[in-house]
């Protein structure tokens, strides 16, 4: 009887911090930055449109653009620190709140400019400060209206990406599925406690495969599922089939999409270890050079067959669907045939996931 341990080692969710706020982190350079390009770009415009000769009246920009900045600048670091609070009230209260703190910021420096700009003019100019509250109102409610265009757009887009993601990954189980349980079918009658240790195997890949709510795992998991089921074959192919691991010790934090290296991995036994009479390698190789990871799988180059082809297709297509998805640009999968060696190539930005406290490896460690 088997004695292998079937703990459930589940990755925790990334964690998301929950339903994130509309307004993004004014606490961050980058949205600070866009925030001040956006609105020199429309002093710009202003002092266009003003300019009685030539292109643009300079002393007004400097003026508006000074007045605009600190404005800008001063609100941002406000928001910033009312963030957490802002987050619960909703959006219409959040926004009417926002907009109230612009508008007295603007009301604040409106005041101190007409005192240290025109300290001999008497009184003050009313028409002129309300002038620039309406106009602060407008163009926050503008802005926080994108704001939240934005906000739905990409929560819309991840929904997507969540139910595409799944729909790929559900396009690998078919395949496995059948291979794998004729694999088990030729073992029960023969070697017994060899089928239980398959099945033990399969129930594992399975539940892997399975956890659909992990968009990304570590690498070092990811491996142990390929192990198992590189047991799987083994005992249908016996010697025919050698495995060659060179994966660097440091990339077992690596994320990775579930289902990523074991549809390689099936596809090298299918389409180049089992047609062939002697069998051969599969090279499982890893490496990180400066801010990529580089994943391999090589294997005997295919025999010139249209079925296999077709298949192999479909499984790279799946899986660099999935990988544009989660990395976007940076993540390239490519395949190439260099003499009697076929191989796979993925390069992926090094992204560093926690291995959950539990985990713990299958069969050898690399």
């Amino acid at each position: 009887m088997s004695t292998r341990s079937r703990k459930n080692r589940q990755v925790p969710r990334e964690d998301t911090g929950g339903e994130e706020f509309f307004v993004p982190d004014l606490c961050r350079v980058r949205a600070v930055f866009m925030l001040l390009i956006t609105s020199e770009l429309m002093v710009l415009l202003l002092a266009v449109i003003r300019a009685d000769s030539g292109w643009i009246d300079w002393n007004y920009f400097g003026l508006l653009s000074l007045f605009v900045q600190w404005t800008l600048l001063t609100s941002a670091a406000i928001i910033c620190a009312l963030r957490q609070r802002l987050q619960p009230l909703g959006v219409a209260r959040a926004s009417a709140l926002i907009t109230a703190i612009v508008v007295l910021d603007v009301l604040v420096f409106s005041l101190f400019a007409g005192e240290v700009l025109n300290p001999q003019q008497p009184g003050l100019p009313w028409q002129g400060i309300g002038r620039n509250l309406l106009l602060a109102a407008i163009i926050t409610l503008m802005v926080l209206r994108y704001f939240y265009l934005q906000h739905q757009w990409q929560q819309q887009r991840q929904a997507e990406m969540q139910a595409r993601l799944t729909a790929l990954q559900a396009r690998i189980h078919p395949h496995f599925l059948f291979n794998s349980m004729n694999t088990i079918a030729s073992l029960i009658a023969t070697r017994p406690e060899q089928a239980e240790e398959a099945v033990l195997d399969l129930s594992e890949l399975f539940r892997a495969s399975l956890r659909t709510q992990n968009r990304l795992i570590p690498l070092a998991e990811e491996l142990a599922l390929c192990r198992r089921y590189l047991m799987i074959e083994g005992l249908r192919l016996g010697e025919r089939l050698q495995v060659d691991w060179a994966v660097a010790g440091d990339l077992k934090h690596q994320a990775v999409p579930p289902l990523t290296l074991q549809p390689l991995v099936e596809n090298a036994i299918y389409h180049g270890i089992q047609p062939r009479a002697s069998g051969g390698t599969i090279r499982i190789e890893g490496y990180r050079k400066g801010d990529s990871v580089y994943l391999m799988v090589q294997n005997p180059r295919p025999e010139a067959d249209q079925k296999n082809h077709e298949g192999n297709r479909m499984a790279l297509d799946n899986i660099q669907a999935r990988l544009r998805a989660l990395f976007g640009e940076p993540a390239v999968l490519k395949h190439s045939q260099q003499g009697s060696t076929y191989t796979v190539t993925l390069r992926l930005p090094w992204q560093p996931v926690n291995l959950p406290q539990s985990w713990s490896p299958s069969h050898d460690s690399q």
